[in-house]
C-alpha cells in the first residue's frame, strides 16, 4: 500500500461532516437538564424581583422624612405596619410614618428607602419580641433607594437571557427555575452503539493468557462518548465470524442509534468481516485515511446511523475518535466542532513517515510559549502514552523531518495551565 492509495484527512473530515445533521429537540424537566445543550432562546417573561424589596431588616421610610436624622438628633416616626417577607404589603407609608420590614419583603407604597434596624431604637429580635412599637426613632439619614432592591434589578421582562447552543450549568439551571421555566428545550443527546470485535478480546475479570488482550477499547469509547454528552450502548464483544458480527449489528440497530462505532475488523485480514456486514446493512463509503495512527478507518452508513469502523489498537481508536467522531457528536448537538488547539515549538527533532501524524506530546511552558516533547514510543498499541499526553502534535502530510524549533499546532487532550 502506498500513500497515494490513502484518502486525505481534510477530505474525509469534510465528507463526514457533510453527512451529519443536527439532532431533534426534546423538553426535559429543568432540574434534570444539567449539562444538556440548550436548543431554544430563553426570554424573561417577568421582572425579577417582581417588586422592589428590602435588602435589610429595618424600617421602610420616605427618605425625605429622615434626611436630617442623626445620633444626637433622631427623627421619630409613627409605625403603621409590619411587613414580613412573602406577604404583599397592604399599607401606604405617608409623611412621618414607617413600616417595619424584613429582608426580601416588598417595599410598601410611599416608601422609597429602608433604614437598617441597627440605626433605630428598636433593635428587635422578632423571635423574642415580635410586638410592633408605636413609634421608632431613626438615628441616620438614608438616600432614596438605599437598602432597596429595585423591581427588575436581577432580570427585566423581555430580556434575552440565553441563546443556544449553551451547555446548562448549575447557574443556568437556577436562572431557569427563577424564571419559572419548569421544562427546557434541549438538543437530544446522540445515541452511540459500540461494538468491539476480535477473537483475542477477553473481559476485565478474565486471566490474561498468551494471545489474549483485555477489551479496553470499548470502555474507552464509552467514556469518550459520555464526554461528548452522548448516550453510549456498549455491546458484548463480537467474535470474528460473520454470524456473530451480524448479530451484534442487529442488536445495535434495535437501539435506534445515531452512530455505530466498531473497533477492529476493518483492515485487510481474512477474518476482518465488519465491512462485509456493513455493506449488507448499508454501505462503506470511505476507507483508509492518510494519517498516523489510524490509517484503517472506515466510514459509511448502517440503517439510519452513521458508521465508523475504528482501528483496533487503542491509540489508533482514540485518535480517530478525536479527529472524526468527536466533531460529529458536537455538530449533532449544534456545538462548536473546532477542537481546542495551541501552537507549540517542537523541543526536539522528530520524524514522520509522510502521513499526517498525530504525535503524542507533553507540553512545557517556557516563557510565553509552549514547547512540545514526545511522550516516547509512538506505537499505536501503547495506551499509557495517551495517559501521559497533553495533546497531539499535528505533523502535516508530506513532512518526514521536523527539526527542533519548528512551530506546529497541538490538539489538546486535557486542559493546560
Amino acid at each position: 500500500m502506498t500513500l497515494h492509495n490513502l484518502l486525505p484527512v481534510d477530505m474525509v473530515q469534510a465528507h463526514i461532516l457533510s453527512q451529519t445533521a443536527s439532532l431533534d429537540t426534546e423538553y426535559v424537566p429543568t432540574p434534570q437538564a444539567l449539562g444538556r445543550i440548550l436548543a431554544g432562546e430563553i426570554i424573561a417573561r417577568e421582572d425579577i424581583p417582581p417588586a422592589s424589596t428590602s435588602s435589610m431588616d429595618g424600617y421602610a421610610v420616605r427618605a425625605a422624612d429622615v434626611a436630617q436624622a442623626a445620633t444626637d438628633a433622631p427623627v421619630v416616626l409613627d409605625v403603621i405596619a409590619d411587613v414580613p417577607a412573602g406577604v404583599a404589603p397592604q399599607c401606604t407609608v405617608g409623611v412621618g410614618q414607617a413600616a417595619r420590614i424584613m429582608t426580601g419583603a416588598p417595599l410598601p407604597q410611599g416608601a422609597d428607602a429602608v433604614v437598617p434596624v441597627e440605626y433605630t431604637d428598636d433593635h428587635w429580635n422578632a423571635a423574642e419580641n415580635p410586638s410592633l412599637p408605636a413609634r421608632v426613632a431613626v438615628y441616620r439619614a438614608v438616600q432614596s433607594g438605599e437598602n432597596v432592591r429595585p423591581k427588575g434589578e436581577s432580570i427585566q421582562a423581555g430580556r434575552l437571557l440565553l441563546m443556544p447552543p449553551v451547555r446548562l450549568r448549575p447557574q443556568e439551571i437556577g436562572l431557569l427555575i427563577a424564571l419559572g421555566e419548569a421544562e427546557v428545550m434541549v438538543r437530544r443527546q446522540p445515541r452511540v452503539a459500540i461494538i468491539a470485535t476480535g477473537d483475542e478480546l477477553i473481559d476485565m475479570h478474565e486471566p490474561l493468557t498468551p494471545g489474549k488482550v483485555r477489551d479496553t477499547n470499548s470502555y474507552i469509547l464509552e467514556g469518550l462518548v459520555r464526554q461528548c454528552d452522548g448516550e453510549p450502548l456498549r455491546l458484548p464483544v463480537a467474535r470474528d465470524t460473520l454470524a456473530e458480527v451480524r448479530a451484534r449489528f442487529h442488536e445495535a440497530l434495535a437501539y435506534a442509534p445515531d452512530v455505530v462505532l466498531t473497533i477492529g475488523g476493518v483492515s485487510m485480514g481474512t477474518r476482518d468481516v465488519v465491512r462485509t456486514v456493513v455493506n449488507e446493512l448499508g454501505a462503506v463509503e470511505l476507507w483508509r485515511v492518510n494519517m498516523r495512527p489510524g490509517r484503517p478507518l472506515a466510514f459509511g452508513h448502517v440503517g439510519d446511523a452513521l458508521f465508523f469502523g475504528l482501528p483496533g489498537n487503542p491509540v489508533s481508536a482514540m485518535v480517530t475518535f478525536e479527529v472524526f467522531v468527536r466533531p460529529v457528536l458536537a455538530k449533532m448537538q449544534g456545538l462548536e466542532i473546532t477542537p481546542p488547539t495551541v501552537s507549540a515549538r517542537v523541543g526536539e527533532d522528530m520524524r514522520s513517515d509522510g502521513r499526517r501524524t498525530y504525535m503524542r506530546v507533553l507540553l512545557e511552558r517556557v516563557g510565553e510559549e509552549w514547547v512540545a516533547y514526545s511522550t516516547g514510543t509512538q506505537s499505536s498499541a501503547v495506551l499509557y502514552s495517551m495517559v501521559e499526553a497533553d495533546g497531539l502534535l499535528i505533523i502535516p502530510e508530506g513532512t518526514k523531518e521536523v527539526p527542533a524549533g519548528t512551530r506546529l499546532p497541538v490538539r489538546l487532550l486535557r486542559e493546560i495551565d
